[in-house]
């Protein structure tokens, strides 16, 4: 796939200035770069060689997580700051005072001129599944300004390239049926960070996001539940000022606790649940009300903030039915604690139990259950060995930091300079890198397997 970027500013588009098209100020601009791309593009202007035609190879050298494939992300990302690369006055006044003395006024001239018309960029398709020492891109043009871009390119491809691979790789655990849903924000390296990783799991296999912004940016749907804060803030009913909630089909309003009350009474009655009612939280009941009667459409209760059995699903279960009776239906439970094989199980079985008390209550069979708490891949392929009843996972700490490895790895190497096939000789045999512009094919079997 090529890009020849056009030979047209862009003065007055949504974008100029340093601006995305989402309107966000971007720090993805020239100088986001390392310091020695500064000097050496110097050094090539003063050795006369800044315009020689140049190819510049973007590629990794092995796989992440001890894998068998790569991900490729951040394409998107390069072009646009490539298309809309410049230095601003203020950019080059700064330039000025970390140059030595020495340099010359010609060449701040020739940076206040420089953009990426000029520039050829040829790349694998985004989202596509990439392999070792392949080209990810190809960047072709003036030496000079392709040799300022690296650093950038690096940061826009390296970690978005791993992310997308961490997050294929909990698809692949957790199989194409469970949703998966990115939960790490807080836990994101930054701001930039978390909206990558939100972006790019997206991109890997993830069904949604928490993040708010990459919601509203990037188009993500947006998930979520409540914390253990909201649970903890109801004490008893007295503290619910309103309790009250419209018949979705007619115009009739109910006390929704006092009607959950009531069907906490009776379900308790039905089946033997192993619970005494006075370990039973009447403040998680509180806070389950206050929380359905918010969202009566979109209830999903966090059930583990005391216990899970004796507790939590015994007001879930209540309020559930409570709704139901109003024409509602609650969406599912999460549990962020505890053994969740285990619970998970436990939780269908009542569920189970419940839709056979009575026909308008079969879908309870397939309530959602989510599960959070530090998931990794170990812990969903322990899960599943374990048959767990779970349908949806909250990853957040391991996704988005990808604690097994930090960095893909990604390197940037001129394989070509006019003409000249350009090669980068080591002791270390995986450092020799592969001269001149390459064309690269990827060849399918019968069985439609790549080599």
């Amino acid at each position: 796939m090529a890009f020849i970027l056009p030979s047209e500013s862009s003065e007055g588009s949504p974008m100029s200035n340093g601006l995305h098209m989402n309107g966000q100020d971007s720090l993805v601009q020239p100088l986001l770069t390392d310091f020695y791309q500064i000097t050496m593009c110097y050094a090539y202007w003063k050795a006369g060689t800044h315009e020689e035609p140049a190819v510049f190879d973007v590629f990794f050298r092995k796989n992440p997580f001890h894998g068998e494939y790569t991900v490729f992300a951040g394409l998107e990302d390069c072009l646009r700051f490539v298309e809309h690369f410049r230095f601003s006055k203020s950019d080059i006044e700064y330039v000025r005072k970390i140059l030595p003395d020495n340099a010359e006024d010609e060449f701040f001239e020739f940076l206040e001129g420089l953009n990426g018309n000029n520039l050829t960029i040829e790349a694998l398709k985004e989202g596509s599944v990439v392999f070792p020492k392949v080209p990810l891109l190809t960047i072709s043009g003036p030496l000079a300004i392709c040799q300022l871009l690296e650093t950038s390119i690096l940061n826009l491809v390296n970690y978005s390239s791993l992310v997308a691979t961490n997050a294929s790789r909990f698809r692949q655990a957790s199989g194409k049926n469970i949703q998966l849903l990115e939960f790490g924000l807080r836990r994101a390296q930054g701001p930039n960070g978390g909206l990558t990783a939100s972006k790019y799991c997206f991109i890997g296999g993830f069904d949604g996001t928490s993040n708010v912004l990459a919601g509203k940016l990037y188009g993500i749907p947006v998930k979520g539940t409540q914390a253990h804060s909201f649970i903890c803030s109801f004490s008893s009913p007295e503290e619910l000022k309103f309790r009250k909630v419209k018949h979705q089909n007619r115009s009739d309003e109910h006390d929704l606790y006092e009607l959950a009350i009531q069907k906490r009474d009776w379900i308790l009655k039905q089946f033997p649940w192993g619970v005494i009612p006075s370990e039973i939280s009447d403040g998680e009941l509180s806070a389950f009300v206050a929380y359905a009667v918010a969202f009566p459409n979109a209830f999903l209760a966090l059930i583990d903030t005391y216990d899970v059995l004796r507790s939590g699903v015994v007001n879930f279960v209540a309020v559930t039915l409570a709704l139901n009776e109003l024409g509602y239906r609650s969406l599912g439970c999460r549990i962020d604690s505890g053994d969740l094989s285990y619970l998970s199980k436990e939780l269908r079985s009542i569920f189970v139990k419940v839709a056979a008390l009575n026909p308008v209550y079969s879908f309870f069979e397939t309530m959602t259950i989510v599960a959070s708490n530090d998931i990794n891949e170990e812990t969903i392929m322990s899960l599943n060995e374990q048959q767990h009843e779970i349908n949806a996972f909250g990853v957040g700490t391991h996704l988005v930091t990808c604690q097994k490895q930090p960095a893909l790895g990604c390197v940037y190497k001129l394989v070509a300079q006019s003409s000249i096939p350009k090669i980068k000789l080591s002791q270390e045999v995986s450092k020799i890198t592969i001269p001149g512009k390459k064309k690269c094919y990827r060849i399918y079997g019968k069985a439609e397997n790549f080599h």
